[in-house]
């Protein structure tokens, strides 16, 4: 397991002083809202995919059997809908932990519903950190995803809370919606 925490204080030291920061959620940030925010919204950012080729061995899967959980991967075209929470900067204390499996804060530019646009952050678990997978079958991921369990539950459990976060906010994933379609074949 990757521990990211000391590296992100580092690369994005946030000013207490500041009053608020943006912060992109595209994954169990859009479900699992364990944080106090100011304002919440959906957005868009431009360049990016969800995918789920980011291992968790903290929270969907053990360091022996880690989970399946989902990154931002470069695809130029593509945009990636997530929800925008408002924070104050002491707020990252938290999430630096939660997110502290490979996961980098990096700054990104998200675009509102009403074309409004405002710099945040977002979490990114980049293919050069120890815990990325990266690509694999749809019917393998399936398979992982549905024998995986970790701290926070089943990891199929991830994967249907975003499929539904998603339909609630209107959004087609076609990589989601497929992986939640072969999970839920296995099943039967």
């Amino acid at each position: 397991m990757e521990n990211t925490i000391e590296l992100n204080r580092q690369r994005c030291n946030l000013n207490p002083e500041d009053g608020s920061v943006w912060l992109f959620g595209y994954g169990s940030l859009i479900y699992k809202v364990d944080f106090p925010y100011l304002e919440c919204r959906p957005a868009r950012i431009k360049g990016w995919v969800r995918r789920f080729w980011q291992g968790s061995h903290d929270h969907r899967g053990t360091p022996q059997a880690p989970g399946r959980v989902v990154t931002l991967i470069p695809r130029e075209g593509a945009q990636c809908l997530g929800l925008a929470y408002r924070v104050t900067p002491d707020t990252f204390s938290h999430l630096d932990i939660r997110e502290k499996n490979g996961y980098l804060r990096f700054s990104t530019r998200m675009i509102f519903a009403d074309g409004d646009e405002a710099p945040g952050l977002v979490y990114v678990a980049t293919e050069d950190n120890a815990a990325f997978l990266g690509p694999a079958d749809e019917d393998e991921m399936a398979r992982h995803i549905a024998r995986s369990r970790g701290p926070s539950g089943p990891n199929s459990d991830y994967l249907l809370r975003l499929a539904q976060a998603l339909r609630e906010l209107g959004e087609q994933d076609d990589h989601v919606f497929l992986l939640e379609q072969k999970l839920l074949r296995l099943d039967t």
